[in-house]
């Protein structure tokens, strides 16, 4: 017992009675300024994300001016935007562009492209290219077709000063649908590349790092090397560019020549399952547009490369044109086989172990991973790429 006597109790009694009586008063206050910061977050949240939808359709924009003055305009069918309160989406159904500049020119429409980007970084945009794309000239039905189970581009910086550009496609594939040889032109399981300047701005001396990956990767139309799963990767830096406003690459790789700049390749590496290249070199452009200088490189299956160079081709090309023939390499090959039965296989068989044994007498010995491999110089000659005075392929001009 406190001691106290039962009329003091009840007299001590009302004081508390009134506490228990304003603590309600106290909660309505708390209540009030709560819902008073929410509905300013909600209308701060409101107003940031109409501000950076503003800014991504601004920049979106500009990117799409900067394609109108390189003679590439696009359009859409229907355009819509969405994303709040985190996200900006932009979405343009019944993509299309015309691309003016090329030579020939081309037109491309895609099923849809949507464009998003983040509250907070409202200059970085992800792309997404839903497919199939279509690719014809001007005003006629579609000559290739384009798919991907997926397509991704991604921009950074501002139109007028772009810091990064990438893409990147997962199960790419490019298919003729019209015209001879009709198929398969290129197809991989991945496709990715990146350029982003890492020296200089774009306006002013930018310098750029490309890089590329790609993985099981085939192209039989181009060339026998390429009707094999390839995978490979590749690191290099271009330099020499005045700035990089919009114009069109050969005016680029002009300014690149005029100011003496290069394409250094930091690292190449591309294999295939039985054989392999690794490599760094620096290449030069000369007045005719065309590549200069040095690859060194290390290539392990040398014996599996060769035949597939086409050397034998080169030599019935030359003994067809001997005889009087219109230059084919089986016709050459076949006179011989005319003369000599088995002949024409004999020629095949000796170019190819001839060209091993030569380049791998100019080379030294090296290794891949654990397997043997030669390394020798690649030199490159007004576009021409040679081992030792074997013209082994064909860069094409850049400007």
């Amino acid at each position: 017992m406190s001691g106290e006597s039962p009329l003091s109790m009840m007299r001590s009694a009302p004081p508390r009675l009134r506490r228990r009586r304003a603590a309600p008063r106290r909660r309505l206050w708390i209540y009030a300024v709560t819902a008073c910061i929410v509905a300013l977050l909600a209308v701060g949240l409101t107003w940031g994300w109409y501000l950076a939808a503003a800014m991504a359709g601004r920049a979106l924009g500009g990117w799409v001016e900067r394609e109108a003055k390189l003679g590439r305009t696009y359009s859409c069918g229907a355009q819509s935007i969405g994303g709040f309160p985190i996200r900006i989406v932009i979405q343009c159904d019944k993509a299309a562009a015309t691309f003016a500049s090329n030579h020939p020119p081309f037109d491309v429409t895609a099923t849809a492209v949507t464009f998003s980007a983040a509250l907070y970084e409202p200059t970085l945009l992800h792309g997404d290219i839903v497919g199939p794309v279509t690719i014809a000239d001007p005003g006629q039905a579609p000559a290739f077709v384009a798919d991907w189970s997926r397509a991704g581009l991604d921009l950074l910086g501002l139109p007028s000063d772009p810091q990064r550009i990438s893409i990147h496609l997962r199960k790419p594939r490019l298919d003729r649908v019209a015209g001879p040889n009709t198929g398969m032109i290129f197809q991989a399981d991945s496709a990715d590349v990146d350029g982003r300047i890492v020296q200089g701005s774009a306006r002013h001396n930018p310098v750029i790092e490309a890089t590329g990956h790609f993985t099981a990767a085939v192209a039989p139309t181009f060339h026998p090397l390429l009707a094999a799963p390839l995978q490979g990767d590749i690191d290099a830096i271009l330099s020499g560019f005045r700035d990089f406003s919009p114009k069109p690459w050969p005016v680029l790789f002009k300014e690149m020549q005029a100011s003496g700049g290069a394409i250094t390749i930091r690292s190449i590496r591309i294999e295939r399952s039985d054989a392999a290249v690794v490599g760094t070199g620096k290449l030069t452009v000369n007045e005719r547009g065309r590549l200069d200088g040095t690859l060194n490189v290390a290539v392990a299956g040398i014996d599996n490369v060769v035949p597939l160079l086409g050397i034998d081709q080169l030599i019935g090309q030359g003994i067809d044109r001997l005889t009087g023939g219109s230059g084919s390499p089986e016709q050459g090959l076949n006179t011989l086989d005319q003369l000599l039965p088995g002949l024409g296989n004999v020629i095949r068989s000796q170019a190819s172990s001839s060209i091993v044994d030569n380049i791998k007498k100019m080379g030294q010995p090296t290794e891949i991973d654990g397997k043997p491999a030669i390394a020798l110089p690649l030199r490159v000659a007004d576009g021409v790429i040679y081992v030792g005075v074997i013209p082994v392929g064909v860069v094409p001009a850049l400007f």
